[in-house]
């Protein structure tokens, strides 16, 4: 498959600070790369980078006709504001000129029902948030999801939902998925490709597989790391 981006030599500084120094790697149209590693290793920095919002060294190439949908991890709006879901779906369509009928089918797409998105944000429930934000991203018609850790606050039952929407979508609708993640059964089950990031060391990049080993948690995360997956594998 033809790559939707192609990262070369990217180096994000903070001050005299790098935050990320010369990362390279290449994500295939249609694949799932997960980005893991501990905190303040650049995670979320790097998506900063991709979507132009921090200033960077290197190149960033973004396959041409590429759209890209953000979800963040938390978003910057006052829960208590007396708006509803619908409302800022409908706000969001209004910027895009998109009409009514975008927020319609993306509430469908992300199985947000009525009577749950005519509820007032505050009101909504980790799971049903997530929703919406992920409404929200897909209203754009999208080529390429961004996903920050998009179970962050999700219990564990909504969050394996979340996730298995989120494939369900890049499947029909042909999406290519970058996800941030501390989850490493869900990304043993659901990435195609693992970027590894560590402070202070070279990142990796690579299959599950050879990503996902105890020894490499280990070197990355400083401590024994494992985790179950309900089909019995472990790594």
């Amino acid at each position: 498959m033809p790559n939707v981006l192609e990262v070369e030599h990217l180096t994000v500084r903070f001050g005299t600070t790098a935050v990320l120094h010369d990362l390279s790697i290449a994500v295939p149209e249609g694949g799932t790369l997960a980005i893991i590693g501990p905190n303040g290793s650049g995670k979320t920095v790097f998506f900063r980078a991709l979507i132009g919002s921090i200033a960077y060294e290197g190149t960033i190439r973004w396959a041409p006709g590429t759209r890209i949908g953000y979800v963040p991890q938390k978003l910057d709006l006052e829960r208590e504001l007396p708006i509803t879901g619908l409302d800022f779906l409908r706000a969001r369509a209004t910027l895009a000129r998109s009409g009514r009928a975008a927020a319609q089918r993306a509430m469908e797409l992300v199985s947000l029902g009525p009577e749950v998105a005519a509820q007032p944000i505050g009101t909504l429930s980790g799971g049903q948030f997530q929703r919406l934000l992920l409404a929200f991203a897909l209203m754009g018609a999208p080529t390429v999801l961004l996903c920050d850790e998009p179970t962050a606050g999700v219990d564990e039952p909504g969050g394996e939902g979340l996730h298995a929407m989120l494939h369900r979508l890049q499947r029909d609708e042909h999406l290519t998925v970058l996800l941030i993640s501390h989850e490493l059964s869900v990304v043993y089950r659901y990435a195609t490709s693992v970027l590894c990031l560590a402070r202070g060391r070279p990142a990796c990049a690579g299959p599950p597989l050879d990503i996902l080993t105890p020894a490499r948690l280990q070197e990355v995360y400083g401590a024994p790391m494992r985790f179950h997956l309900h089909d019995e594998r472990l790594a």
